[in-house]
């Protein structure tokens, strides 16, 4: 394409509604990883680096977020993204955006938003052969906000409360469940150096809308931030800056409610509401299908409550916090500028991030614990753990609790605390946990334990303090605890007699005999393995509840099937687990440890010739070691690596650290990164 063709393309994607960053004010300095470094005077031109950096590494994620906002992904992928194109316009995200944005986002994080929005933009301009779908660029500030409405709503479980409605299942809060992840924190009482420690260790999809990429910012306005964020996100979404970092985990209380209107028998249209009739609201949404040369029409209903679903054994409204704040994207933006633990808490009181614990540490020694949400204040008359009434404004929650409402720990006497998606009343040493009783019931806040949680309790307890390589220790382990604490009980593997059941006898004995280790030499764990995949797709398949303990029968049929299973592939049921478990990429497949809910946690697809493939679990990783006065100490590393093109250098440079349980040296520090960075240039060059 000729420059002159080019230009009136920039011209015509250009976001009108800010002056023009110019590229030229910007730098990017990318590492020996390939991971970018933005520099620039203002926030919002870093922005303008980051989305172009970003879009450098893996445009085509960043515009099925943006397809997906603006309810096109269906024009991409049929079917499967007209579902999402659905539930966008279904929860209203745009009239949410176009209702709350002018009033409600400040508009220091318009102008980040908007330089996020050009950078796109602009790169689409440059690269028109890259661009998904006709029609998608530009993009704007409030379009990309509509992605934060949606995220909200699928971390709040919209997407598995959908599928139950459609298929006759109404869900239980338990049933809406998310990713795993670990965090924990220590401060100078719990270390050998009196250094201040932070685990960073999401557990992610590696591939993906929500997979990690690692970025550094730093601005003159105060900006020096280094973590991971997704496709789409103008900031960090947790790392660490200067002062003080943060790491993520999902906690599991009662995010969304679900309500059984009462239809008129004479209008399906209508819904009882405190003894009278009302209608509900009704539209038509186009969905555009790639390969259909028209559009299908839908309908789509709106009640008191909310969201609302016509099906088969009933009519259904959904309601959840993600509904009432669009500002998400700015909060994390005041938690990467905050400076201080008050200016970070200041943050925190925002609430409109509407899930995630947090787990918090700094260079002045503080460390924090706190199961954040956005939680309503709900009529304490009824069972909000179960479908609800629709048919009272009694249930039809307006406030949210505070953020002192939540449950939170700061600078607990033991030193330490943590998260594994466990209970936040297991979150320090026992004597200094928090009470259920304490909290109002409404809330739904989780109470179960998991293996992470148990095993770290294990580990921490032989420590009265850690060095780094103590806390690394049990980062990386990979050994089950002594008492078995999946939310499916499987202890029944474990009691099977061997002599009523010949044909598995020795799968039996291989599990009796097991260690509890993930291990690549260990063949015990793989038999474990393969039945347990059997049995997550046996109850993903008929829809069993599988938060029980398990039958006998239900395990036999298990080891059978992977007796059958590793003989097959394989030709023998001793199977070390690095023959099985691989992490791969392109062309390059590596031996991979670990296993469902251990702490170095690995769930698994399948790959090749009966092999399995990691897809979810340890992903960008961040370890930092935090001392007042000086800059911190970090080192990371992400499952593959910097780039999601095949043909780049950084696309699996990262795999062998991984695999290894190994990490990179990274750092805030302006003039060591210009030092030693392997290329410099404008966005555009």
């Amino acid at each position: 394409m000729t420059k002159f063709y080019i230009s009136i393309f920039c011209l015509l994607f250009a976001n009108k509604t800010m002056a023009q960053i110019d590229p030229k004010t910007i730098d990017i300095a990318r590492d020996r990883w390939g991971v970018p470094h933005i520099f620039a005077k203002t926030d919002a031109q870093v922005s303008y680096g980051l989305a172009y950096a970003h879009a450098e590494d893996d445009f085509k994620t960043i515009q099925e977020l943006a397809l997906s906002a603006k309810a096109m992904l269906g024009q991409h992928y049929g079917k499967n993204g007209a579902i999402i194109d659905f539930v966008v316009q279904l929860i209203r995200a745009k009239e949410q955006v176009d209702a709350h944005y002018d009033q409600d986002v400040s508009a220091a994080y318009k102008a980040v938003m908007e330089g996020y929005c050009q950078g796109i933009n602009d790169y689409a301009a440059k690269h028109p052969h890259e661009v998904l779908v006709k029609g998608l660029f530009p993009v704007t500030a409030k379009e990309m906000t509509r992605g934060f409405v949606l995220s909200n709503a699928s971390f709040g479980g919209i997407d598995r409360a959908l599928k139950a409605i459609l298929g006759g299942k109404v869900p239980t809060p338990t049933q809406l469940s998310g990713s795993g992840s670990n965090a924990f924190a220590f401060n100078s009482s719990k270390t050998k150096d009196g250094k201040t420690y932070l685990n960073i260790n999401s557990h992610q999809p590696l591939e993906g809308p929500v997979a990690w990429y690692e970025a550094h910012l730093c601005s003159e306005e105060g900006l020096n931030i280094l973590g991971g964020l997704f496709p789409g996100a103008p900031t960090v979404l947790h790392g660490c800056n200067e002062n003080l970092g943060w790491a993520h985990t999902v906690n599991y209380h009662d995010k969304m409610d679900i309500f059984q209107l009462e239809i008129n028998p004479k209008n399906k249209l209508q819904y009882k509401m405190d003894g009278q009739w009302k209608t509900l609201e009704e539209r038509k949404i186009k969905l555009s299908i790639k390969g259909l040369p028209f559009n299908i029409t839908k309908k789509i209903y709106w009640s008191d409550y909310g969201p609302t679903l016509i099906a088969d054994k009933g009519t259904y409204s959904l309601r959840f916090a993600g509904l009432f704040d669009i500002r998400a994207g700015e909060q994390w933006y005041k938690m990467n500028k905050a400076k201080n633990f008050n200016e970070f808490y200041e943050a925190l009181k925002m609430t409109a991030i509407t899930g995630f614990n947090i787990v918090y540490a700094d260079r002045f020694d503080t460390i924090f614990y706190v199961s954040n949400g956005k939680i309503p204040l709900r009529n304490k008359q009824y069972n909000w753990q179960n479908t609800l009434p629709g048919d009272t404004s009694a249930t039809v929650w307006q406030g949210f609790h505070l953020l002192q409402d939540l449950p939170q720990l700061l600078n607990p006497k033991a030193g330490y605390v943590f998260n594994t998606n466990n209970t936040p009343f297991n979150a320090t040493a026992p004597n200094e946990n928090l009470k259920n009783e304490n909290f109002d019931a409404t809330m739904g806040i989780e109470t179960f334990e998991l293996n992470r949680s148990q095993r770290f309790m294990e580990l921490i307890a032989q420590y009265d303090k850690v060095s780094f390589e103590d806390f690394k220790t049990i980062k990386y382990d990979r050994q089950l605890p002594k008492k078995f604490s999946y939310l499916t009980d499987v202890n029944p593997f474990f009691d099977l007699d061997p002599t009523l059941y010949p044909d598995i006898a020795s799968q039996i004995a291989q599990l009796k005999h097991w260690n509890h280790r993930s291990d690549l030499d260990n063949s015990d764990v793989s038999v474990f393995i393969v039945s347990y995949i059997y049995l997550k797709d046996k109850f993903a398949k008929t829809g069993e509840n599988p938060y029980r303990k398990l039958r006998e029968d239900e395990c036999v049929a298990a080891l059978r099937h992977t007796k059958a299973y590793l003989n097959k592939h394989f030709g023998t049921t001793i199977v070390p687990l690095g023959t099985l478990q691989f992490h791969v990429r392109g062309n390059v497949a590596l031996p991979v440890v670990g296993m469902p809910d251990v702490l170095a946690a690995i769930d698994t697809k399948p790959y090749k010739d009966g092999k399995i493939r990691a897809s979810n679990g340890e992903s960008y990783i961040e370890l930092v070691k935090f001392e007042k006065g000086k800059l911190p100490e970090i080192e990371s590393v992400n499952a593959y690596g910097a780039s999601n093109h095949a043909d780049s250098p950084h696309y699996t440079d990262q795999m062998e650290l991984y695999i290894n349980q190994k990490t990179k040296k990274m750092t805030l520090d302006k003039a060591t990164v210009l030092k030693e960075a392997t290329r410099i240039y404008h966005p555009g060059e």
